[in-house]
């Protein structure tokens, strides 16, 4: 018989379902199992590691502290691949002067306002369906658009736009996944904005690429 099991809730903490009736501890939903203040997270995005860690927090983000000026917003039905990293502001060190090195969290008086240490960095952000390669890393501040793939491997930077291909180290848009227009639509369709159940009617046209079908859901 097929498989009929409902759809796993957003708060799930581990969504996958062995065949033994055991939950799979090596893929999660993040929101419900990240419990941080610089955090921000979609519904339904998912991370996977083949040595599932205590802090997922902490795995996947390990300069974001309670205390850093900057934010990780990353959105819904986002995938997450074992070993991808996101290196975020706070881990930045000064590198318009003469030396990059951090005086200041080694003692010799207060930290704050030393020369050693850099102004706060801005948020790294990430969009909605965004699939992160295998150890892939995002730099940052980094902008992600929408629908983006990133590559194993990849390195990211910047702004990438929406629905785009990136790879490599620097990470570069190898191309679109659609033409401008179709691109454009899709964003104004923002089928990851809809409600569960009518994105798993129009499933087929969302994984088919069938605008059309998607437009008429």
């Amino acid at each position: 018989m097929p498989d009929a099991r409902p759809f796993a809730r957003p708060d799930a903490a581990h969504p996958v379902p062995m065949p033994d009736g055991s939950a799979h501890p090596g893929t999660v939903f993040l929101k419900p199992v990240i419990d941080h203040p610089r955090w921000e997270l979609g519904d339904y995005t998912y991370a996977s590691a083949h040595h599932p860690p205590a802090d997922w927090a902490a795995h996947l983000a390990p300069y974001l502290f309670d205390f850093s000026p900057e934010r990780l917003v990353i959105g819904r039905f986002c995938q997450i691949a074992d070993g991808a990293l996101f290196v975020t502001a706070s881990a930045n060190h000064r590198r318009d002067g003469f030396s990059t090195y951090p005086f200041a969290i080694f003692g010799g008086g207060p930290v704050a306002g030393r020369p050693s240490m850099p102004g706060p960095g801005r948020d790294t952000v990430v969009g909605h369906d965004v699939w992160i390669g295998t150890r892939a890393t995002i730099l940052p501040g980094a902008r992600i658009g929408s629908g983006t793939i990133i590559g194993a491997g990849a390195v990211v930077g910047g702004e990438i736009p929406p629905y785009s291909l990136v790879a490599g180290n620097p990470g570069r848009v190898i191309r679109p996944r659609f033409d401008a227009a179709t691109v454009a639509r899709l964003l104004e369709i923002g089928w990851w904005d809809w409600p569960i159940d009518r994105i798993l009617a129009a499933e087929a046209a969302i994984c088919g690429g069938d605008l059309a079908a998607l437009e008429a859901a």
